[in-house]
């Protein structure tokens, strides 16, 4: 009797041991692969594309089809050596909201606001942390500094905030890979200073 109790007891306890490494087994494979910087770069460039990245941080030329990203001036921005444009009448102030010829400029009720730079060049994001970046997206401030400036309409930070770690830090990479425009892009203009 005793020797049948033993065995029983062995068997229960190799299918328990079984058991328990098929479970740890089963969550490894569960745990999701960490990325390569590769990788990262090219889910980037995927998301950059989709989420339109280009409509606003990227000046633009007319073109056959109608507005055509400036290979060159690629995620430069509101291009420095352009006049600041004179707001169209009171349309801001009436809480109407416009945008320059080429989206990198807008104008409501907040005042005049500029696309910035978002190139690799330490004009743009060149010597931001990856750090500043996810900041800068979930709280919407300036630089990804904690008592920098909220930035302004439209940059929908307040949608890309709820964005996974995984897909902003990809961003951040791929951003870091592109090519470096050196444009130091003008400050917002407040409401009252608009003419």
């Amino acid at each position: 009797m005793m020797r049948r109790l033993n065995y029983v007891m062995a068997v229960v306890a190799v299918i328990g041991g079984l058991y328990a490494c098929s479970n740890v087994k089963s969550t490894e494979e569960k745990a999701s692969p960490i990325p390569t910087e590769a990788e990262m770069v090219k889910r980037g460039e995927y998301l950059v594309a989709s989420i339109g990245c280009d409509d606003c941080h990227s000046p633009k030329k007319m073109g056959p089809n109608g507005p055509e990203v400036i290979p060159e001036l690629r995620f430069s921005g509101y291009p420095a050596d352009r006049p600041v444009q004179k707001e169209v009448g009171t349309s801001g102030k009436m809480g109407w909201m416009l945008f320059g010829g080429d989206l990198t400029s807008s104008v409501g009720p907040w005042g005049m606001s500029f696309a910035a730079n978002i190139s690799s060049d330490e004009t743009g994001i060149g010597n931001w942390t990856e750090h500043n970046f996810l900041t800068a997206i979930r709280t919407g401030k300036m630089k990804g500094l904690e008592n920098g400036r909220p930035m302004l309409p439209p940059m929908p930070w307040f949608n890309f905030k709820n964005m996974t770690d995984e897909d902003l830090k990809s961003i951040f990479a791929y951003l870091k890979t592109s090519k470096p425009v050196r444009n130091i892009v003008p400050g917002p203009v407040p409401m009252e200073n608009l003419k």
